[in-house]
């Protein structure tokens, strides 16, 4: 038996991920799949990001960090980008 998770993206992540190229939006596509089979392999965050993880993978030769929450049935992704800003844009 196998439950159906539910991916859900914050309007950050989202505008995001529309002003990405293509062949970025294919390398955070593989990098969201792999937090939807296994959540565990991002970093979890400490003080006031208590509960968020973040996931560093390769885009197109730049390290990208891709944030997300999760439960077991949900992932939650906050914000994805290059770690220019990233925590400060994360915190807010």
């Amino acid at each position: 038996m196998t439950c159906e998770i539910k991916v859900q993206q914050t309007n950050a992540f989202l505008r995001t991920y529309k002003k990405l190229h293509d062949n970025q939006k294919g390398a955070v596509d593989q990098a969201v799949a792999m937090i939807v089979r296994n959540p565990g392999l991002g970093e979890a965050k400490k003080g006031d990001l208590l509960g968020v993880y973040v996931y560093k993978f390769d885009c197109v030769n730049q390290q990208f960090l891709l944030a997300y929450e999760y439960d077991p049935a949900t992932r939650l992704l906050l914000l994805v980008g290059s770690h220019e800003n990233f925590y400060r844009s994360l915190k807010r």
